[in-house]
């Protein structure tokens, strides 16, 4: 069975850790895609060249883990997959997860994507740009809107949509998904 699991929500949901569980479970490969987005110095890539990497890495796998929230490829990356999880935890259990995660990638000056690392200062920030805690309490009500519509669109019916809020939910999904992909396949008659 391929799988090509898209897994999108605010920062802090856990989105990445949630790939790298079903990456090492079912065997496939996972691309992040804030580690393909921010360049050195926090850069970003442009644009035609991140659309490129991403097709490039779905089109080299049959089967893959995608996390992120970049419309610039969002919708390539659903067209291209099976399943998408929506992480949706409570906004202010997102805002707490990122600012605990920003104080230990801070002071511990943890190497993030391309040499980039977080700054405990920019927490303090009221500018969303500089504050991951901002981003989060901000964005959170935008990403529900977002993809409580992409959700209901007739255009993405064809997947098998989860919208997980709960860590129950979650483990519940990946039994789910272990126990489908075990099952062979039906026969025809």
């Amino acid at each position: 069975m391929d799988l090509r699991i898209s897994i999108v929500g605010c920062s802090g949901a856990g989105k990445s850790t949630l790939a790298r569980r079903v990456a090492g479970t079912f065997g496939i490969p996972t691309l992040e895609l804030d580690a393909v987005h921010h360049q050195a110095n926090w850069t970003p890539l442009p644009e035609p060249e991140f659309r490129d990497r991403v097709r490039g890495f779905m089109t080299t796998h049959d089967s893959w883990v995608i996390d992120g929230n970049y419309q610039a490829v969002l919708d390539h990356v659903w067209n291209g997959a099976t399943h998408v999880v929506w992480l949706h935890p409570p906004r202010w259990l997102a805002t707490w997860r990122v600012g605990c995660r920003s104080i230990r990638r801070g002071l511990g000056r943890t190497r993030l994507w391309n040499g980039n690392r977080e700054r405990v200062r920019d927490l303090f920030s009221l500018d969303r740009e500089r504050s991951m805690v901002v981003w989060t309490w901000q964005t959170h009500p935008e990403r529900a809107r977002r993809y409580a519509r992409r959700f209901e669109a007739s255009e993405w019916r064809r997947l098998d949509r989860r919208r997980l809020t709960r860590a129950s939910e979650t483990e519940d999904w990946l039994e789910t998904l272990a126990s489908d992909i075990d099952k062979p396949p039906e026969i025809a008659s």
